[in-house]
């Protein structure tokens, strides 16, 4: 029998008036095996300043208050990991599962002088002090994007800002109401915003559950009702498209001219801004790219029509760094552009929006081309396909999207669309 488990020496975490202490701080043994964790005293305390966390011992050379010194107390550290590792040896011979209290007194009879209560000190860990972890070991397991780390780094500051000190045992229903309160007040978000935050909360507070370091599930039951309406599709129809494609930039700016293709190119293949960005000379074929896509890591074939290859063929020449197939540029500098294109190409149909921050409705129109940013492409090429009359499974082979609930509002706007053109003939 095996049993898998996990031996950790860290500093404890402690705070004076919400500042975190530094100096004389216990140094605790934690054992986590089977969903299970022990926090061990090892008796010994030491300046946050001489604790290697890493090796997760004290720093050669070092003392703590007492005049130990780092040697007899890294050889007492490495004396207590190596009892227990014997301890669920013992265990293992004997083929069972030991419970928390066996590994307890099996240590306890061991250190007969500490008292067992001190050994069943609680830990208490405050949010802030182990998202870090979090954000580490999710990251890395599910393979996470820039733009999730970056989500996730909002998260925290947001937390941060809202309650430095907050603890899990505090985390009930009236202060998640106040947190959201404050995303709405202090943060100025919109419902859909606040939603997506309190999503974000609860995906990180089931990690520490998960982890023992909450044992507060009040957050699984907090549901806010928050009215939204559905975020609007900002795509081109195809007289935009053509009106774009055809618009002639002027000399002065001609550094609009390689925006435009990427954006078009976008419009005719699907891709969305990371794929475009990581478009190589390699992935081309003969009439057809493939390529695996950033975000899902799906492996797709896109066929090239003669708008999207007229735009390839116009830099196959052009060395860009990486082997890239095109010239892209970062995503926040293009968006700024294809703004600027727009408003030139008088892409200017005005957009009415409604969104709510708490039970205030709030109307906007906008011109189209102020909304305008790189994934309009990929929403055009949806968009404009299936207008087209290209059945959505398809579509679906080109984008990548693996059902239909993705593809409903692209599905209704083709329908409006179709609907709108039928109209036409009463014109006759």
């Amino acid at each position: 029998m095996n049993i898998k488990r996990n031996i950790i020496f860290s500093l404890e975490s402690r705070k004076k008036n919400g500042v975190p202490i530094v100096e004389n701080v216990p140094i605790r043994m934690r054992v986590v095996f089977a969903s299970h964790r022990i926090e061990f005293t090892t008796g010994y305390r030491i300046d946050v300043a001489k604790w290697d966390a890493d090796k997760q011992r004290v720093k050669n050379g070092c003392t703590n208050k007492l005049k130990q010194s780092a040697s007899e107390i890294n050889a007492d550290l490495l004396k207590y990991y190596t009892e227990i590792q014997n301890i669920f040896k013992e265990f293992e011979v004997q083929g069972f599962m030991p419970t928390t209290e066996q590994v307890k007194d099996a240590f306890n009879r061991l250190h007969d002088g500490k008292k067992e209560d001190e050994e069943q000190a609680p830990v208490v860990f405050l949010p802030l002090e182990v998202f870090d972890e979090f954000i580490k070991e999710c990251g890395t397991q599910n393979g996470w994007s820039d733009a999730t780390y970056e989500k996730f780094a909002a998260v925290r500051k947001h937390l941060e800002k809202f309650d430095k000190g907050m603890t899990f045992e505090s985390l009930d229903e009236p202060k998640l109401t106040k947190y959201v309160n404050f995303l709405k007040d202090t943060e100025d978000m919109r419902n859909t915003s606040i939603m997506k935050q309190v999503a974000y909360l609860k995906w990180f507070l089931r990690w520490c559950t998960k982890k023992r370091y909450c044992m507060n599930n009040a957050y699984e039951d907090f549901n806010p009702k928050l009215r939204s309406t559905p975020k609007k599709v900002i795509f081109l129809t195809w007289e935009e498209l053509n009106k774009l494609k055809n618009y002639q930039i002027p000399e002065t700016k001609q550094y609009l001219e390689r925006v435009r293709d990427v954006f078009l190119f976008c419009c005719f293949t699907g891709l969305r801004y990371s794929d475009v960005h990581n478009l190589k000379k390699s992935d081309i074929r003969d009439g057809y790219i493939e390529i695996t896509t950033v975000k899902t890591a799906e492996r797709l074939i896109i066929e090239l029509n003669n708008h999207s290859k007229a735009i390839l063929d116009k830099y196959k020449d052009v060395e860009f760094e990486g082997h890239k197939a095109l010239p892209v540029i970062s995503n926040q500098k293009m968006n700024d552009y294809l703004k600027e294109l727009g408003e030139l190409a008088e892409i200017n149909e005005p957009v009415s929006e409604t969104y709510y921050k708490g039970s205030k409705r709030i109307d906007t129109i906008t011109p189209k081309y102020a909304l305008l940013g790189t994934h309009a492409g990929r929403r055009t090429f949806i968009c404009n396909a299936l207008a087209l009359g290209i059945p959505a499974q398809v579509v679906m082979k080109w984008t990548g999207h693996s059902d239909y609930k993705a593809m409903k509002p692209y599905i209704d706007i083709a329908d409006d669309v179709k609907a709108n053109a039928m109209s036409k003939f009463n014109q006759l």
